[in-house]
C-alpha cells in the first residue's frame, strides 16, 4: 500500500511536470503559467474522477441487483467474508469477456464485468475472476491503476490539443511541434503507465483472489476463457481504451497495434500454472 501510494504521488507529479513543460515549450511564461493552473485542475480530476473516466471508456452503466442477482450475490458474499464494503457495481455492453475494478480505495471502488463475461462463465469462474477483482481492491492496487488510466488519457488528450495550438506559421497543419507531440506523447504514456503498474499485481490478485474464494481452479479455467474470448473479439485500439487497458484482467487487444505499449498483463499460461500449483497441480 505504501509503495502504491508513493508511485500514485510521483505518477501526479510527472503529469504535471508534463504539461507545465508542454506549456512553456508553446506558450514561453504566458503558456507555463496557464499549464500551471492546468496541472493543477489535471491532477485533481485524476484523483477524483479516474474511475469516472476508466467506467466511461467502456461505456458502462450501474447495474441493478435485478438484472444481475448472481453477481450482486457473489460480490455480497465475497465482500461479507473479506470484513470489507460492498463496491458499486457496473456492467458494459461490450461483447469481449473481460472484467475491472477502479475507484480510489475499498469504500469508493467499482467493479465492472462487460455484458461478455456473464454470458461465458459459468458461477464458478464468474466468482473466480470478482475474487480477483476484489484483491485489487483490497490489496490498494487501484488507485495507481485508476489514476495512471487518467493520466495516460490526458496525455493523449495533450497530443490533440497539439494540433490546435502547435500549428506552423501558415497555418497548413499541426506544425513541427504539434506533429512532434503526436508521435512523442503515446509512447510517454505507454512508458508511464507501464512504470506506475507492476506487472506482479496480477499475479498477487490471483492468488489473494484464490485464497478469497478457496477455487483456485475456478479462476484457472476463467482466465482461459478470457483469453480466447479476448483473441476472437478484440477491442478497437483507440486512445480512450488503451488508456484503460491496464486494468482488466486480462489484455482486450490483439497484440500487434498500438495497444501493445500499454499492456501489463502477464502471460495467461503462467497465470495458470501457477493458480494450478496453488491447487496441488504439478507439472
Amino acid at each position: 500500500m505504501h509503495h502504491n501510494g508513493l508511485r500514485t504521488a510521483i505518477l501526479l507529479g510527472g503529469l504535471s511536470a508534463l504539461i507545465i513543460t508542454v506549456g512553456a515549450w508553446l506558450g514561453g511564461g504566458t503558456g507555463a503559467q496557464i499549464a500551471f493552473v492546468l496541472a493543477l485542475v489535471s491532477n485533481g480530476v485524476a484523483y477524483f474522477f479516474s474511475d469516472r473516466i476508466a467506467l466511461s471508456a467502456m461505456r458502462a452503466r450501474p447495474v441493478s441487483e435485478v438484472e444481475q442477482p448472481t453477481l450482486y450475490r457473489i460480490v455480497r458474499e465475497l465482500s461479507t467474508q473479506a470484513r470489507q464494503p460492498m463496491p458499486r457495481l457496473y456492467i458494459s455492453p461490450t461483447v469481449q469477456p473481460n472484467a475491472f475494478a477502479t475507484g480510489r480505495s475499498p469504500r469508493r471502488a467499482a467493479v465492472c464485468v462487460t455484458y461478455g463475461l456473464t454470458k461465458l462463465l459459468n458461477e464458478d469462474e464468474l466468482r473466480g475472476v470478482i475474487g480477483h477483482e476484489l484483491s485489487h481492491v483490497y490489496n490498494r492496487d487501484i488507485l495507481i491503476s485508476s489514476v495512471a488510466g487518467a493520466f495516460a488519457t490526458m496525455i493523449t488528450w495533450l497530443s490533440y490539443v497539439a494540433v490546435f495550438f502547435g500549428g506552423s506559421d501558415d497555418d497548413e497543419g499541426p506544425g513541427f511541434v504539434g506533429a512532434l507531440l503526436m508521435m512523442l506523447l503515446g509512447p510517454v504514456a505507454a512508458t508511464m503507465v507501464q512504470m506506475a503498474i507492476s506487472r506482479t499485481r496480477e499475479f498477487q490478485a490471483d492468488e489473494s483472489g484464490a485464497r478469497l474464494t478457496g477455487d483456485p481452479l475456478a479462476l484457472a479455467s476463467a482466465l482461459r476463457k478470457i483469453e480466447m474470448g479476448a483473441r476472437r473479439l478484440p477491442l478497437p485500439e483507440n486512445s480512450r481504451l488503451t488508456s484503460a487497458s491496464h486494468m482488466m484482467i486480462a489484455n482486450p487487444f490483439s497484440g500487434s497495434g498500438f495497444g501493445r505499449l500499454f499492456s501489463t498483463h502477464p502471460p495467461t499460461s503462467e497465470r495458470v500454472a501457477r493458480l494450478e500449483r496453488m491447487a496441488g497441480y504439478r507439472r
